[in-house]
């Protein structure tokens, strides 16, 4: 376990209230992801898209994550908008994020051509990431060291829900509406769509509009002038990207390697969940099948579980981090998917699909927010933007690289089975958790109530 350092609190604690509505525009910005991932693939199919031709059209996602995460980072880091609407430092990204995923979300139904819904595609990533990256951000700026936590873990609560909800969008909208016969897009795209529009625009501006910025200091202001002054240009923001990375402190680069290995097996169980049900359960392999339709509407409600999982576990891994350090926690629930990876093959009915996934739902809680509990307390706060793109572009090289090479590993080594690509899955969430235990977690950081209080020799 690591030693404790005291200092003295300098941001004012906030309630759980205001943590949640700071946090309320996550929902709207993981509804969106959630709708991209879970309705763009059947819109690609209904527009006369082939599956083959669906990993390339789904390219949007890491290749945007990858650039516009670090570069909106790097950008925020060096803003502060002095007055108006978009008065602060993330919250004009957010705003611009938000109103771009809103329209996008809005006009996707209309869609007639598969290079129109490929476009908006990168359009809406786009807006997703530009809105998504500085809330990372946002919390390590406003909250003291004593809820940073809870702060991370409030997006996570978020995620579960609003990627939850946007699954159950679709089925609401499909009782409602029907599933649609001719061609052309259904009524029920059209309403799943728009409520997505909605959510993205709505709680973003509730998080604005109810949660102020912390105003910088004159010597921060100064600071931030003179960032400007010295690297301005157009190469500005790649050139402080590469610093960053260049800088970048030892236990992030050995969390680089478990995000590695889990990032490159949820890509694993995201590609084959639902093969390996139609397998297990249905027992076909035949994708034009009937019951091939059966089995993904089951993988749908699989997600769902472990989403519902994900945000009701979520506070409940504050305490864990804070009893048992962030480190061993999200080793514990990497391998409590290693688990439910490992039996769900074993499952040969519906309910035990879904109790057998809980795991999964623990981990999820976890990947989306303990790890940035020690990513704070690994960075200088003057460079959480850029870092936290940093963090992202961890994600999403893992999911190019999965992308491009384990076509080989499934033809070759996993004999075109689904199951095994579960447990090769399974095993790389079981070597990054163990790999977690070589972090050396930085030191717990306390805050102290009185605010007011002298600052202590050596405190910071």
């Amino acid at each position: 376990m690591s030693s404790n350092v005291t200092t003295v609190r300098r941001k004012p604690l906030m309630n759980m209230k205001q943590i949640l509505l700071m946090n309320l525009g996550f929902f709207g910005i993981q509804y969106s992801f959630g709708m991209q991932q879970t309705a763009i693939n059947p819109i690609y199919s209904m527009l006369g898209a082939s599956p083959d031709e669906l990993p390339l059209l789904n390219l949007a996602g890491p290749i945007t994550g990858l650039f516009i995460q670090p570069m909106i980072g790097a950008l925020s880091d060096r803003t502060w908008v002095e007055k108006g609407f978009f008065r602060g430092r993330r919250r004009p990204f957010f705003l611009v994020g938000a109103i771009g995923c809103a329209v996008c979300l809005f006009l996707f139904p209309f869609v007639w051509a598969v290079w129109m819904a490929a476009l908006l595609l990168w359009l809406l990533d786009a807006s997703n990431n530009t809105a998504m990256e500085p809330y990372r951000a946002f919390i390590a700026d406003k909250l003291p060291p004593s809820q940073l936590g809870k702060g991370f873990l409030a997006q996570s609560f978020f995620t579960g829900l609003g990627i939850t909800l946007a699954n159950l969008s679709i089925s609401l909208f499909q009782a409602i509406f029907g599933l649609g016969t001719g061609a052309g897009i259904p009524k029920w795209a059209f309403g799943a769509f728009m409520l997505g529009s909605v959510c993205s625009l709505v709680t973003v501006l509730v998080s604005v509009i109810s949660t102020p910025e912390n105003v910088p200091s004159d010597a921060e202001l100064a600071e931030l002038k003179a960032k400007k002054a010295e690297r301005g240009g157009a190469g500005a923001f790649l050139r402080e990207i590469g610093d960053a990375v260049v800088d970048m402190p030892t236990p992030m680069k050995v969390l680089a390697v478990v995000y590695f290995f889990q990032w490159y097996a949820m890509n694993c169980y995201w590609q084959f969940i639902s093969l390996a049900i139609a397998k297990v359960l249905y027992g076909t392999t035949d994708t034009k099948s009937a019951l091939y339709q059966e089995a993904v509407a089951q993988t749908g409600k699989v997600n769902a579980t472990y989403n519902i999982v994900t945000f009701c576990v979520a506070f409940a891994l504050v305490a864990m981090a804070k009893k048992l350090g962030a480190k061993w926690v999200h080793a514990i629930c990497l391998w409590c998917a290693t688990a439910s990876l490992l039996v769900f093959p074993l499952m040969h009915s519906r309910t035990l699909e879904m109790v057998a996934i809980v795991g999964l739902g623990v981990a999820w809680a976890s990947i989306m927010g303990v790890p940035y509990i020690m990513i704070v307390r690994m960075v200088p706060s003057t460079r959480y933007g850029v870092y936290m793109g940093i963090v992202n572009m961890m994600i999403v090289i893992p999911m190019l690289i999965q992308t491009l090479t384990f076509g080989w590993v499934y033809k070759h080594l996993l004999g075109d089975n689904p199951v095994n690509a579960l447990t090769f899955a399974a095993v790389f969430l079981a070597i990054a958790g163990l790999v977690m235990l070589f972090i050396k977690e930085p030191p717990i950081v306390k805050d102290v109530d009185d605010v007011t209080a002298a600052v202590p020799r050596g405190a910071h």
